[in-house]
């Protein structure tokens, strides 16, 4: 077995465990993944599109990319497109843009805007859930940043049930370790997006991560023991109000 194929199972494996222990994907689902060209992204395209063939749960997969036209980079759509067909799966490229703010940070605009081309998008064709590609790295930096800067515990969900629209927000990275990914991506040779957001700089995440990371050096364990702590007080399975 090659060092790839090592690789895949080891994902796989975490990805399986992740949509049956938060019951993820069902038959008869209508799926749509947000695919950003990151090597997150990527990978969750191609867990689901392998999965899909399975037909165990009988589902189907579409992605969609959402350009920004205001924002100064853009991914090679061609590389996602050559991604998309050799899978099998269908890409829709949406472009849209967004009015800065003197109150509202550029990220957080830009973030919501892309979330609302994919949610219109997703019931247009019917989809009944959107798939994300936040790893288990994400939940635990979102986990502590709540902490530190809102005084609560939570993360973003392994499964968020919308109330005002028929739709779920599935995360089937969650169990997955973003090192994996890194070390899957490098194997698989996914294109490397290049990333020249004029937005990009530190931020609370950047401090979060960082706080993770010196955390883990002193207790290997603690990824486990938030991550416990997390299902314990059920923030993994939410529905929104």
């Amino acid at each position: 077995m090659t060092e790839q194929e090592q690789l895949f199972r080891k994902i796989n494996e975490r990805f399986v465990k992740a949509f049956a222990t938060y019951r993820l994907l069902a038959d008869g689902d209508h799926v749509l993944v947000g695919l950003s060209g990151g090597k997150d992204s990527l990978l969750l395209t191609e867990l689901l599109a392998r999965r899909a063939r399975i037909s165990h749960p009988q589902f189907s997969v579409e992605a969609v990319h959402v350009r920004m036209e205001n924002v100064q980079y853009a991914t090679d759509t061609a590389y996602l497109q050559q991604f998309c067909q050799q899978l099998g799966v269908p890409l829709h490229i949406v472009t849209t843009s967004f009015q800065e703010s003197p109150t509202k940070p550029a990220c957080f605009l830009c973030s919501w805007h892309r979330r609302k081309q994919i949610f219109n998008l997703a019931q247009q064709l019917g989809c009944n859930k959107i798939a994300l590609g936040h790893h288990q790295d994400d939940l635990l930096h979102t986990a502590l940043m709540n902490l530190l800067y809102q005084g609560r515990f939570g993360t973003m969900p392994a499964l968020l049930q919308m109330q005002k629209m028929p739709l779920q927000i599935i995360r089937p990275l969650c169990m997955v370790p973003e090192e994996l990914i890194r070390q899957y991506a490098q194997a698989a040779q996914y294109e490397k997006q290049v990333k020249l957001c004029p937005y990009e700089r530190d931020t609370n995440r950047t401090f979060a991560r960082h706080l993770f990371e010196e955390a883990e050096k002193a207790n290997p364990e603690v990824r486990y023991s938030l991550w416990n702590a997390l299902e314990r007080e059920g923030k993994l399975i939410e529905t929104t109000d």
